[in-house]
């Protein structure tokens, strides 16, 4: 899997569109990947994977008498490896504690000793991503991307009709329910002072 995947194929979205015409497989491929996009937007996450261990920096700050260094998604430890100025750390804790066995990636490291706090000090190299695609990420891909398909048939951005009273402004931003689907695997906006 790549590291920016579209999240459905040409064929699970033309399945899903349910149309009786042959929709074009590049509208298709683009509504996919806008979709898989705009679900990596409204997430602040994707959810590929990169193929071999890639370095990442970060900075540290201090949480109660230890280090803590918040990372990108990680669902693998091999290749794993910690190193600040002073050498490789060989001793920390993935968190959250349980997340493998929940289905979900490691997002903080924690770290007792080692680091000072200075800017981006700790490289990570890592396989960083998901290492699957979750059901409730793809149905919701499934979804804006059909959204997207029949934003066509909805010229300015109205869909329905002025005289039964059915008028709908489209905004810019996610359809609802896939916000909803998406609220579990949103990542926090993180401000550290």
């Amino acid at each position: 899997m790549a590291w920016t995947p579209a999240y459905v194929t040409t064929e699970e979205l033309q399945a899903f569109v349910h149309s009786t015409e042959a929709v074009d497989e590049p509208l298709l491929a683009a509504a996919a990947e806008a979709a898989s996009r705009a679900v990596d937007q409204q997430c602040r996450r994707q959810f590929g994977t990169v193929d071999t261990p890639v370095e990442r920096r970060y900075t540290a700050h201090d949480e109660c008498g230890r280090w803590v260094v918040d990372i990108d998604d990680l669902m693998s430890t091999t290749g794993l490896a910690v190193t600040v100025p002073a050498g490789p750390i060989t001793s920390f804790d993935l968190e959250p504690v349980n997340a493998v066995a929940d289905g979900r990636p490691w997002t903080r490291l924690a770290i007792t000793s080692g680091p000072t706090g200075a800017p981006n000090e700790v490289s990570v190299t890592a396989r960083w991503g998901w290492t699957a695609v979750p059901p409730a990420v793809k149905q919701a891909t499934l979804l804006q991307a059909n959204r997207f398909i029949h934003r066509r048939d909805s010229p300015y951005g109205i869909a329905g009709s002025p005289s039964d009273g059915s008028e709908l402004r489209l905004l810019a931003r996610v359809d609802p329910d896939v916000a909803v689907m998406l609220a579990p695997y949103t990542r926090p906006r993180w401000v550290f002072a």
